[in-house]
């Protein structure tokens, strides 16, 4: 599959920090003294929905985690997790930035067909 190549996998490692990245500048915009708070909360927030759920046996990751989804809510998690963080960079202020990393996951999703066609499966 061309959605678990080792490239397409940094590749979409680099599109998750990225969207970390995003929900802690959205978390700086914050008022003080909360904004040090929300630095922290939010990629964790992100950071935990992205690590609990999971499809068991998908290539691209361990095929092991706490709760089971069904794929197409895998998928939306992602989705939302990945658009979340470029919307969280536009919002913090980096428009052109958000927009670059939405083209960005666009362009993963479309390397991952194959996965995204797995994950709609199960």
């Amino acid at each position: 599959m061309v959605g678990d190549h080792p490239l397409n996998l940094a590749f979409r490692f680099f599109l998750e920090l990225a969207a970390l990245a995003g929900f802690a500048a959205l978390g700086w915009t914050a008022p003080p003294p909360w904004h040090w708070a929300a630095v922290w909360m939010l990629p964790l927030a992100a950071a935990a929905i992205w690590g609990v759920f999971n499809v068991p046996g998908d290539p691209s990751r361990s095929g092991e985690a706490p709760v089971v989804v069904p794929g197409w809510v895998r998928l939306g998690l992602e989705g939302a997790v990945l658009i979340g963080g470029a919307a969280a960079l536009g919002l913090a202020g980096r428009p052109a930035l958000g927009l670059a990393v939405t083209l960005c996951v666009l362009v993963h999703y479309a390397l991952s067909l194959d996965r995204v066609a797995w994950l709609l499966e199960r």
